[in-house]
Protein backbone atom coordinates (compact mmCIF):
# COMPACT_ATOMS: atom_id res chain seq x y z
CA UNK A 1 0.00 0.00 0.00
CA UNK A 2 1.06 3.47 -0.56
CA UNK A 3 -0.38 5.90 1.82
CA UNK A 4 -0.08 9.28 1.25
CA UNK A 5 -0.77 11.34 5.20
CA UNK A 6 -1.68 14.97 4.44
CA UNK A 7 -1.90 17.52 7.33
CA UNK A 8 -4.24 20.68 5.95
CA UNK A 9 -2.74 24.15 6.03
CA UNK A 10 -3.49 27.15 9.22
CA UNK A 11 -5.00 30.09 8.24
CA UNK A 12 -3.22 32.97 9.69
CA UNK A 13 -3.64 32.88 12.91
CA UNK A 14 -2.37 34.30 16.55
CA UNK A 15 -0.24 30.96 17.23
CA UNK A 16 0.85 30.77 13.05
CA UNK A 17 4.06 32.96 13.92
CA UNK A 18 4.14 33.57 9.96
CA UNK A 19 5.50 36.54 9.84
CA UNK A 20 8.08 35.81 12.47
CA UNK A 21 9.24 32.38 11.25
CA UNK A 22 10.03 34.42 7.92
CA UNK A 23 12.52 35.99 9.35
CA UNK A 24 14.45 33.00 10.73
CA UNK A 25 13.97 31.11 7.44
CA UNK A 26 11.32 28.43 8.94
CA UNK A 27 8.32 27.50 7.32
CA UNK A 28 6.02 26.40 10.45
CA UNK A 29 6.02 26.35 13.95
CA UNK A 30 5.67 22.98 14.35
CA UNK A 31 5.21 19.30 12.71
CA UNK A 32 1.89 17.64 12.65
CA UNK A 33 2.44 15.10 16.02
CA UNK A 34 -0.91 13.60 15.57
CA UNK A 35 -0.27 12.24 12.23
CA UNK A 36 3.35 11.16 12.43
CA UNK A 37 1.68 9.24 15.64
CA UNK A 38 -0.49 7.77 13.17
CA UNK A 39 1.54 6.79 10.76
CA UNK A 40 3.22 4.37 13.30
CA UNK A 41 -0.07 2.88 13.98
CA UNK A 42 0.51 1.79 9.95
CA UNK A 43 2.17 -1.84 8.59
CA UNK A 44 6.09 -1.53 8.48
CA UNK A 45 5.97 -2.72 4.88
CA UNK A 46 3.59 -0.05 4.05
CA UNK A 47 5.11 3.04 2.05
CA UNK A 48 4.56 6.31 3.75
CA UNK A 49 4.65 10.03 1.92
CA UNK A 50 3.59 12.65 4.48
CA UNK A 51 2.75 16.33 2.83
CA UNK A 52 2.34 18.89 5.49
CA UNK A 53 1.12 21.55 3.92
CA UNK A 54 2.00 24.72 6.14
CA UNK A 55 5.20 23.92 4.82
CA UNK A 56 4.95 22.54 1.21
CA UNK A 57 2.34 22.21 -1.73
CA UNK A 58 0.12 19.28 -2.32
CA UNK A 59 0.87 17.83 -6.06
CA UNK A 60 -1.14 16.22 -8.11
CA UNK A 61 1.47 13.93 -8.48
CA UNK A 62 1.43 12.89 -4.48
CA UNK A 63 -2.12 12.64 -5.55
CA UNK A 64 -1.96 10.34 -8.09
CA UNK A 65 1.51 8.01 -6.21
CA UNK A 66 -1.65 7.21 -3.37
CA UNK A 67 -3.51 4.41 -2.88
CA UNK A 68 -5.31 5.58 0.47
CA UNK A 69 -4.87 9.30 1.64
CA UNK A 70 -5.46 10.04 5.26
CA UNK A 71 -5.84 13.57 6.56
CA UNK A 72 -6.05 14.87 10.05
CA UNK A 73 -7.18 18.10 11.02
CA UNK A 74 -8.78 20.45 13.64
CA UNK A 75 -11.47 22.76 13.17
CA UNK A 76 -9.54 26.17 12.12
CA UNK A 77 -8.06 23.93 9.15
CA UNK A 78 -11.56 22.88 7.63
CA UNK A 79 -11.03 24.90 4.68
CA UNK A 80 -7.99 23.33 4.11
CA UNK A 81 -8.97 20.04 4.16
CA UNK A 82 -12.19 20.82 2.25
CA UNK A 83 -9.87 21.67 -0.32
CA UNK A 84 -7.58 18.39 0.21
CA UNK A 85 -10.97 16.15 0.32
CA UNK A 86 -11.95 17.99 -2.96
CA UNK A 87 -8.47 17.24 -4.70
CA UNK A 88 -8.68 13.68 -4.12
CA UNK A 89 -11.86 12.84 -5.07
CA UNK A 90 -10.84 14.26 -8.41
CA UNK A 91 -8.58 11.40 -8.49
CA UNK A 92 -10.85 8.61 -7.05
CA UNK A 93 -8.90 7.90 -4.21
CA UNK A 94 -10.35 6.55 -0.57
CA UNK A 95 -10.19 9.01 2.08
CA UNK A 96 -9.58 8.10 5.77
CA UNK A 97 -9.82 11.17 7.77
CA UNK A 98 -9.75 11.63 11.78
CA UNK A 99 -8.62 14.62 14.30
CA UNK A 100 -10.56 17.17 16.08
CA UNK A 101 -12.46 18.57 13.01
CA UNK A 102 -14.19 15.15 12.03
CA UNK A 103 -14.75 13.49 15.46
CA UNK A 104 -16.48 17.13 16.16
CA UNK A 105 -18.17 17.35 13.03
CA UNK A 106 -18.32 13.96 11.44
CA UNK A 107 -21.98 14.22 10.37
CA UNK A 108 -20.71 17.36 7.70
CA UNK A 109 -18.52 14.90 5.82
CA UNK A 110 -20.18 11.60 5.51
CA UNK A 111 -20.08 11.07 1.78
CA UNK A 112 -17.28 13.15 0.82
CA UNK A 113 -14.77 10.78 3.43
CA UNK A 114 -14.98 6.92 3.04
CA UNK A 115 -13.60 5.99 6.37
CA UNK A 116 -13.89 8.30 10.11
CA UNK A 117 -12.10 7.42 12.51
CA UNK A 118 -13.57 9.56 15.11
CA UNK A 119 -11.80 10.28 18.78
CA UNK A 120 -8.62 9.35 19.69
CA UNK A 121 -6.41 7.42 16.63
CA UNK A 122 -4.88 4.42 19.02
CA UNK A 123 -7.94 2.93 19.87
CA UNK A 124 -10.18 3.32 16.68
CA UNK A 125 -7.74 2.95 13.75
CA UNK A 126 -6.31 -0.32 14.62
CA UNK A 127 -9.98 -2.05 14.00
CA UNK A 128 -9.71 0.10 10.62
CA UNK A 129 -6.74 -1.41 9.61
CA UNK A 130 -7.99 -4.92 10.63
CA UNK A 131 -10.81 -4.27 8.51
CA UNK A 132 -8.94 -2.79 5.33
CA UNK A 133 -7.16 -5.90 5.46
CA UNK A 134 -9.90 -8.17 5.64
CA UNK A 135 -11.44 -6.14 2.38
CA UNK A 136 -14.56 -4.90 4.75
CA UNK A 137 -13.76 -1.52 5.92
CA UNK A 138 -16.66 0.53 7.65
CA UNK A 139 -17.13 4.34 7.29
CA UNK A 140 -17.02 4.97 10.67
CA UNK A 141 -15.23 4.13 13.65
CA UNK A 142 -15.82 5.51 16.88
CA UNK A 143 -16.00 4.74 20.90
CA UNK A 144 -16.45 5.88 24.15
CA UNK A 145 -13.31 4.66 25.11
CA UNK A 146 -9.68 6.56 26.08
CA UNK A 147 -6.25 5.57 24.58
CA UNK A 148 -3.76 3.31 27.14
CA UNK A 149 -1.18 6.03 26.19
CA UNK A 150 1.46 3.48 27.46
CA UNK A 151 0.53 1.43 24.12
CA UNK A 152 0.85 4.94 21.85
CA UNK A 153 3.83 4.41 19.19
CA UNK A 154 6.71 6.63 19.09
CA UNK A 155 5.90 9.44 16.68
CA UNK A 156 7.68 8.84 12.85
CA UNK A 157 9.67 12.08 12.89
CA UNK A 158 11.64 10.52 9.92
CA UNK A 159 9.14 11.75 7.73
CA UNK A 160 9.15 15.35 7.85
CA UNK A 161 11.95 17.39 7.09
CA UNK A 162 13.09 18.86 10.22
CA UNK A 163 14.60 22.01 9.46
CA UNK A 164 11.67 23.57 8.33
CA UNK A 165 10.30 23.64 11.81
CA UNK A 166 11.28 26.24 14.36
CA UNK A 167 9.78 23.91 16.82
CA UNK A 168 9.54 19.67 17.57
CA UNK A 169 6.60 18.51 20.02
CA UNK A 170 6.39 15.97 21.65
CA UNK A 171 3.15 14.46 24.21
CA UNK A 172 3.07 13.39 27.84
CA UNK A 173 -0.09 13.39 28.44
CA UNK A 174 -3.92 13.77 27.56
CA UNK A 175 -6.89 14.64 29.61
CA UNK A 176 -7.60 17.73 32.23
CA UNK A 177 -8.22 17.23 35.66
CA UNK A 178 -10.33 20.49 35.49
CA UNK A 179 -13.73 21.23 33.99
CA UNK A 180 -13.42 24.52 32.35
CA UNK A 181 -17.31 25.17 30.67
CA UNK A 182 -15.80 26.46 27.51
CA UNK A 183 -13.06 24.10 26.59
CA UNK A 184 -13.19 20.71 24.40
CA UNK A 185 -10.18 19.38 26.12
CA UNK A 186 -12.42 16.84 28.70
CA UNK A 187 -14.81 15.92 25.85
CA UNK A 188 -12.38 14.98 23.58
CA UNK A 189 -9.74 13.39 26.23
CA UNK A 190 -11.61 12.98 29.33
CA UNK A 191 -11.06 14.12 33.27
CA UNK A 192 -8.34 11.39 34.11
CA UNK A 193 -5.25 12.31 33.11
CA UNK A 194 -3.43 9.67 31.39
CA UNK A 195 0.15 9.50 30.41
CA UNK A 196 3.20 7.76 28.74
CA UNK A 197 5.85 5.90 30.64
CA UNK A 198 9.32 7.88 31.45
CA UNK A 199 10.68 4.99 29.15
CA UNK A 200 8.66 6.30 26.32
CA UNK A 201 9.29 10.24 26.90
CA UNK A 202 13.04 9.21 26.73
CA UNK A 203 12.75 6.72 23.45
CA UNK A 204 10.95 10.02 21.84
CA UNK A 205 13.81 12.25 23.13
CA UNK A 206 16.31 10.05 21.91
CA UNK A 207 14.75 9.73 18.81
CA UNK A 208 14.55 13.45 18.07
CA UNK A 209 17.95 13.88 19.18
CA UNK A 210 19.75 10.96 16.69
CA UNK A 211 17.56 12.48 14.23
CA UNK A 212 19.73 15.88 14.49
CA UNK A 213 17.43 17.82 16.21
CA UNK A 214 18.70 20.50 19.09
CA UNK A 215 17.12 23.33 20.09
CA UNK A 216 13.41 23.83 20.97
CA UNK A 217 10.86 20.70 21.76
CA UNK A 218 6.84 21.39 22.63
CA UNK A 219 5.60 19.48 25.05
CA UNK A 220 1.68 19.36 23.84
CA UNK A 221 -0.08 18.16 26.73
CA UNK A 222 -2.79 20.48 27.68
CA UNK A 223 -2.05 20.40 31.26
CA UNK A 224 1.69 19.35 31.32
CA UNK A 225 1.36 19.29 35.55
CA UNK A 226 -2.13 18.05 35.87
CA UNK A 227 -0.75 14.58 37.18
CA UNK A 228 1.38 16.77 39.63
CA UNK A 229 2.72 14.15 41.75
CA UNK A 230 4.16 11.49 38.70
CA UNK A 231 5.70 14.74 36.68
CA UNK A 232 7.61 15.71 40.25
CA UNK A 233 8.74 12.43 41.33
CA UNK A 234 9.16 10.17 37.76
CA UNK A 235 9.37 12.32 34.90
CA UNK A 236 11.36 15.45 35.33
CA UNK A 237 13.91 13.68 37.54
CA UNK A 238 13.91 11.30 34.28
CA UNK A 239 14.37 14.42 32.16
CA UNK A 240 17.10 16.13 34.07
CA UNK A 241 19.42 13.04 34.04
CA UNK A 242 18.55 12.96 30.11
CA UNK A 243 19.51 16.08 29.34
CA UNK A 244 22.89 15.93 31.86
CA UNK A 245 23.84 13.01 29.87
CA UNK A 246 23.42 14.33 26.41
CA UNK A 247 24.85 17.96 27.37
CA UNK A 248 21.37 19.72 27.12
CA UNK A 249 20.41 19.63 23.35
CA UNK A 250 17.08 20.68 23.80
CA UNK A 251 14.82 23.35 25.51
CA UNK A 252 11.33 23.13 26.51
CA UNK A 253 7.78 24.89 26.76
CA UNK A 254 4.37 23.61 27.56
CA UNK A 255 0.92 24.63 29.00
CA UNK A 256 -0.03 24.71 32.35
CA UNK A 257 -2.47 25.57 35.26
CA UNK A 258 -1.77 28.05 37.00
CA UNK A 259 -1.42 26.14 40.14
CA UNK A 260 2.39 25.68 38.95
CA UNK A 261 2.59 28.90 41.07
CA UNK A 262 2.04 27.19 44.22
CA UNK A 263 4.72 24.60 44.17
CA UNK A 264 8.05 26.00 43.97
CA UNK A 265 9.77 22.44 43.97
CA UNK A 266 8.37 22.09 40.65
CA UNK A 267 9.02 25.18 38.87
CA UNK A 268 12.67 24.39 40.05
CA UNK A 269 12.48 21.22 38.63
CA UNK A 270 11.29 22.21 35.28
CA UNK A 271 14.03 24.94 34.86
CA UNK A 272 16.89 22.29 35.37
CA UNK A 273 14.60 20.04 33.15
CA UNK A 274 15.14 22.89 30.34
CA UNK A 275 11.74 24.04 30.65
CA UNK A 276 11.99 28.04 29.95
CA UNK A 277 8.57 29.30 28.82
CA UNK A 278 4.83 27.85 29.91
CA UNK A 279 1.46 29.09 28.21
CA UNK A 280 -1.43 29.10 31.04
CA UNK A 281 -5.06 30.21 30.44
CA UNK A 282 -6.03 33.04 32.36
CA UNK A 283 -8.87 33.95 30.52
CA UNK A 284 -10.42 36.78 32.46
CA UNK A 285 -9.30 39.84 35.55
CA UNK A 286 -12.75 39.05 36.62
CA UNK A 287 -13.60 36.59 39.43
CA UNK A 288 -17.49 37.13 37.91
CA UNK A 289 -15.89 35.70 34.73
CA UNK A 290 -13.52 32.69 36.29
CA UNK A 291 -16.92 31.66 38.44
CA UNK A 292 -18.93 31.57 34.72
CA UNK A 293 -16.39 29.79 32.97
CA UNK A 294 -16.04 27.28 35.81
CA UNK A 295 -12.01 28.22 35.67
CA UNK A 296 -11.94 27.27 39.92
CA UNK A 297 -8.66 26.53 39.75
CA UNK A 298 -8.14 30.87 38.72
CA UNK A 299 -10.27 32.09 41.56
CA UNK A 300 -9.54 33.51 44.80
CA UNK A 301 -5.69 33.92 43.62
CA UNK A 302 -3.70 37.07 42.95
CA UNK A 303 -3.18 36.52 39.74
CA UNK A 304 -0.79 39.31 38.65
CA UNK A 305 1.48 38.21 41.67
CA UNK A 306 1.34 34.65 40.21
CA UNK A 307 2.71 35.29 37.00
CA UNK A 308 5.16 37.33 38.29
CA UNK A 309 6.26 34.67 40.30
CA UNK A 310 6.85 32.05 38.05
CA UNK A 311 8.16 34.84 35.05
CA UNK A 312 11.03 35.67 38.11
CA UNK A 313 12.06 31.63 38.78
CA UNK A 314 12.77 31.31 34.88
CA UNK A 315 9.78 30.93 33.30
CA UNK A 316 8.08 32.92 30.75
CA UNK A 317 4.62 32.82 30.96
CA UNK A 318 2.31 33.41 27.52
CA UNK A 319 -1.47 34.29 28.53
CA UNK A 320 -4.35 33.39 27.18
CA UNK A 321 -7.79 35.85 27.68
CA UNK A 322 -11.50 35.97 26.40
CA UNK A 323 -13.02 38.51 26.09
CA UNK A 324 -17.15 37.84 25.74
CA UNK A 325 -18.56 36.24 29.04
CA UNK A 326 -22.26 37.01 29.90
CA UNK A 327 -20.76 38.75 33.18
CA UNK A 328 -17.99 41.19 32.10
CA UNK A 329 -18.12 44.27 33.33
CA UNK A 330 -18.64 47.51 31.31
CA UNK A 331 -14.69 48.36 31.71
CA UNK A 332 -13.41 44.55 30.91
CA UNK A 333 -11.30 45.87 28.04
CA UNK A 334 -9.75 48.35 30.01
CA UNK A 335 -9.20 45.67 33.11
CA UNK A 336 -7.68 43.73 30.78
CA UNK A 337 -5.37 45.63 29.05
CA UNK A 338 -3.80 46.92 32.85
CA UNK A 339 -3.93 43.44 33.91
CA UNK A 340 -1.93 42.16 30.98
CA UNK A 341 0.92 45.24 31.59
CA UNK A 342 0.64 44.75 35.36
CA UNK A 343 1.56 40.85 35.46
CA UNK A 344 4.21 41.81 32.40
CA UNK A 345 3.05 39.03 29.67
CA UNK A 346 4.16 39.46 26.22
CA UNK A 347 2.58 37.03 24.51
CA UNK A 348 -0.84 37.38 25.44
CA UNK A 349 -3.05 35.86 22.98
CA UNK A 350 -6.91 37.81 23.38
CA UNK A 351 -9.91 35.96 22.17
CA UNK A 352 -13.44 35.97 21.61
CA UNK A 353 -15.64 33.66 23.62
CA UNK A 354 -16.39 30.85 21.53
CA UNK A 355 -18.81 27.48 22.51
CA UNK A 356 -17.08 24.13 20.50
CA UNK A 357 -19.73 21.36 19.90
CA UNK A 358 -20.11 19.29 22.89
CA UNK A 359 -18.80 21.26 25.41
CA UNK A 360 -21.15 22.78 28.69
CA UNK A 361 -21.03 26.23 27.21
CA UNK A 362 -22.07 25.30 23.96
CA UNK A 363 -25.31 22.87 25.36
CA UNK A 364 -26.11 26.48 28.12
CA UNK A 365 -26.12 28.71 24.99
CA UNK A 366 -27.91 26.07 22.50
CA UNK A 367 -30.69 25.97 25.23
CA UNK A 368 -30.82 30.00 25.14
CA UNK A 369 -30.79 29.82 21.38
CA UNK A 370 -27.41 31.50 21.23
CA UNK A 371 -25.63 29.13 19.30
CA UNK A 372 -24.65 30.67 15.34
CA UNK A 373 -24.82 27.47 13.46
CA UNK A 374 -20.91 27.78 12.02
CA UNK A 375 -17.56 27.18 14.36
CA UNK A 376 -14.51 28.52 13.16
CA UNK A 377 -11.83 27.64 15.67
CA UNK A 378 -9.96 30.66 14.62
CA UNK A 379 -8.49 33.42 17.49
CA UNK A 380 -7.54 36.33 15.23
CA UNK A 381 -10.47 36.55 12.92
CA UNK A 382 -13.19 38.61 15.51
CA UNK A 383 -15.48 35.35 15.21
CA UNK A 384 -17.93 33.43 17.45
CA UNK A 385 -20.61 31.14 17.17
CA UNK A 386 -22.20 32.62 20.24
CA UNK A 387 -24.44 35.74 20.55
CA UNK A 388 -23.08 38.18 23.22
CA UNK A 389 -24.83 39.54 25.95
CA UNK A 390 -22.84 42.77 25.24
CA UNK A 391 -23.53 43.25 21.76
CA UNK A 392 -21.18 41.72 18.99
CA UNK A 393 -20.37 45.16 18.08
CA UNK A 394 -19.49 46.72 21.08
CA UNK A 395 -17.31 43.65 21.70
CA UNK A 396 -15.29 43.76 18.69
CA UNK A 397 -14.85 47.77 19.13
CA UNK A 398 -13.54 46.81 22.79
CA UNK A 399 -11.66 43.49 21.29
CA UNK A 400 -9.87 46.16 18.83
CA UNK A 401 -9.39 48.99 21.57
CA UNK A 402 -7.54 46.23 23.48
CA UNK A 403 -5.31 44.54 20.85
CA UNK A 404 -4.20 47.86 19.26
CA UNK A 405 -3.70 49.26 22.97
CA UNK A 406 -0.79 46.00 23.55
CA UNK A 407 0.66 45.27 20.55
CA UNK A 408 1.24 49.00 19.55
CA UNK A 409 4.89 49.10 18.87
CA UNK A 410 6.15 51.21 21.67
CA UNK A 411 3.91 49.71 24.08
CA UNK A 412 4.88 45.99 23.29
CA UNK A 413 8.67 47.22 23.55
CA UNK A 414 7.41 49.02 27.07
CA UNK A 415 6.32 45.49 28.33
CA UNK A 416 9.13 43.53 26.92
CA UNK A 417 10.79 45.95 29.24
CA UNK A 418 9.22 45.02 32.20
CA UNK A 419 9.49 41.56 31.48
CA UNK A 420 13.17 42.15 31.18
CA UNK A 421 13.54 42.98 35.03
CA UNK A 422 11.42 39.84 36.06
CA UNK A 423 12.96 37.19 33.62
CA UNK A 424 16.30 35.68 33.66
CA UNK A 425 17.35 33.00 31.47
CA UNK A 426 18.44 29.96 33.30
CA UNK A 427 18.05 26.89 30.96
CA UNK A 428 21.25 25.26 30.65
CA UNK A 429 20.96 24.77 27.06
CA UNK A 430 24.28 24.19 24.91
CA UNK A 431 23.98 24.59 21.32
CA UNK A 432 26.16 22.76 19.02
CA UNK A 433 27.01 22.12 15.33
CA UNK A 434 23.54 20.22 14.94
CA UNK A 435 21.44 22.84 16.14
CA UNK A 436 23.54 25.48 14.01
CA UNK A 437 22.46 22.54 11.16
CA UNK A 438 19.21 22.74 11.48
CA UNK A 439 18.53 26.11 12.93
CA UNK A 440 20.74 28.38 10.84
CA UNK A 441 18.03 30.56 10.24
CA UNK A 442 18.42 31.68 13.62
CA UNK A 443 21.47 33.62 12.81
CA UNK A 444 20.38 35.08 9.54
CA UNK A 445 17.93 35.94 12.28
CA UNK A 446 19.33 38.40 14.27
CA UNK A 447 20.48 40.22 11.12
CA UNK A 448 17.01 40.77 9.75
CA UNK A 449 15.83 41.73 13.31
CA UNK A 450 18.39 44.78 13.83
CA UNK A 451 17.61 45.67 10.15
CA UNK A 452 14.10 45.78 10.20
CA UNK A 453 13.58 47.16 13.72
CA UNK A 454 16.70 48.97 13.91
CA UNK A 455 16.44 50.53 10.66
CA UNK A 456 13.07 50.44 9.05
CA UNK A 457 9.99 49.89 11.35
CA UNK A 458 8.88 52.66 13.25
CA UNK A 459 9.79 53.58 16.95
CA UNK A 460 13.41 52.67 16.28
CA UNK A 461 14.79 54.27 19.50
CA UNK A 462 12.49 52.17 21.44
CA UNK A 463 14.11 49.09 19.81
CA UNK A 464 17.52 49.97 20.16
CA UNK A 465 16.84 51.20 23.82
CA UNK A 466 15.69 48.06 24.79
CA UNK A 467 18.36 46.62 23.05
CA UNK A 468 21.26 48.11 24.86
CA UNK A 469 19.19 47.46 28.32
CA UNK A 470 18.89 43.69 27.62
CA UNK A 471 22.74 43.84 26.68
CA UNK A 472 23.88 46.22 29.56
CA UNK A 473 21.56 44.39 32.36
CA UNK A 474 20.37 40.62 31.37
CA UNK A 475 22.94 39.89 28.35
CA UNK A 476 21.63 36.10 28.59
CA UNK A 477 18.08 37.34 27.55
CA UNK A 478 19.21 38.30 24.07
CA UNK A 479 17.51 35.12 22.20
CA UNK A 480 14.49 35.73 24.16
CA UNK A 481 13.67 39.33 23.40
CA UNK A 482 14.63 38.74 20.02
CA UNK A 483 11.98 36.31 20.08
CA UNK A 484 9.48 38.57 21.46
CA UNK A 485 10.55 41.49 19.16
CA UNK A 486 9.96 39.00 15.87
CA UNK A 487 6.50 37.71 17.47
CA UNK A 488 5.50 41.36 17.86
CA UNK A 489 5.86 42.19 14.64
CA UNK A 490 3.76 39.13 13.47
CA UNK A 491 1.16 40.04 15.61
CA UNK A 492 0.87 43.96 14.63
CA UNK A 493 0.45 42.23 10.95
CA UNK A 494 -2.16 39.75 11.33
CA UNK A 495 -4.13 41.82 13.62
CA UNK A 496 -4.03 44.50 10.91
CA UNK A 497 -5.13 42.37 8.21
CA UNK A 498 -7.72 41.20 10.32
CA UNK A 499 -8.99 44.57 11.49
CA UNK A 500 -8.70 45.85 7.97
CA UNK A 501 -11.62 43.72 6.15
Amino acid sequence: MRVLLVYPAYPNTFWSFRYALRLVNKRASHPPLGLLTVASLLPTDWKLRLVDLNVEPLMDNDLKWADLILISAMSVQRESAEEVIKRSRVYKKKIVAGGPLFTAFWQDFEGSVDHLILGEAEVNFPQFLADWEEGKPKSIYQTKDFADLTKSPAPAYHLINLSHYSSMCIQYSRGCPFNCEFCDVTNLFGHRVRTKSVDQILTELENLFKLGWRGSLFFVDDNFIGGKRKVKEEVLPAIVKWQEEHHYPFYFYTQVSVNLADDKELIDLMVKAGFTAVFIGIETPSEQGLAEANKGQNRNRNLVEDIRKIQRTGLEVMGGFILGFDSDPPDIFEKLISFIKESRIVIAMVGLLNAPPGTKLYQKLLFENRIKPFFKGDNTDMSTNIIPKIGYTELIEGYKRVIKSLYNRKSYYERIGSFLEDFTWKSPFKPDKHYLKVNYGNLLGLFKILFRFGLLEGNRLDFWNLILKTLRKKPQNFSVILAQVASGYHFRSIFKEAFSD
